[in-house]
């Protein structure tokens, strides 16, 4: 019989919430989309242009070398993200309810499971039409720039203002 206390090298003992510089961790997923020990923040600490999304890190603040971060965003009934645009890139993966992109001009919708890549430098807003929320994971580069509003022009942009 197996000792409980015993972990096979694909099984990780649960998190206690405490981390620490690239350690193992595993985060216990809650049936209201929560993972027990990674706390929920502001989609951004400051602006007006998003309204009602909360994101958690899962990967990329715990001291990972990992050259992506895992974020899991959630966006409430007619909330939405920034519309902006910066050098690196975006894959979206939506694992809750359903929800739109807007990639420049175009509108496009995302259900459960959908994979949207958005690439460098693309003018992009999520948003939630809906009546229940839209979460979805969104992974990105770890070393990244900082967005700038999808209206002006980024530094070192050659090109008219959108």
């Amino acid at each position: 019989m197996r000792n409980t206390s015993d972990h096979s090298s694909c099984e990780l003992p649960e998190s206690t919430g405490k981390k620490t510089r690239n350690q193992n961790r595993h985060y216990r997923f809650q049936d209201t989309f929560r993972w027990k020990g990674v706390r929920v923040q502001e989609y951004k600490s400051e602006g007006q242009d998003w309204h009602g999304i909360a994101r958690q890190t899962l990967i990329g603040e715990g001291g990972e070398t990992t050259k992506f971060h895992l974020r899991y965003f959630e966006i409430e009934p007619d909330g939405y993200s920034s519309f902006e645009k910066h050098k690196h890139e975006h894959v979206v993966i939506g694992v809750r309810g359903k929800g739109r992109a807007r990639i420049n001009r175009r509108n496009i919708g995302l259900n459960f499971m959908d994979v949207l890549y958005i690439k460098p430098d693309e003018p992009h807003r999520l948003y939630n039409p809906y009546n229940e929320p839209f979460g979805f994971f969104c992974i990105v580069n770890a070393k990244r720039d900082l967005p700038v509003p999808a209206g002006t022009k980024a530094p070192g942009d050659k090109g008219t203002k959108l």
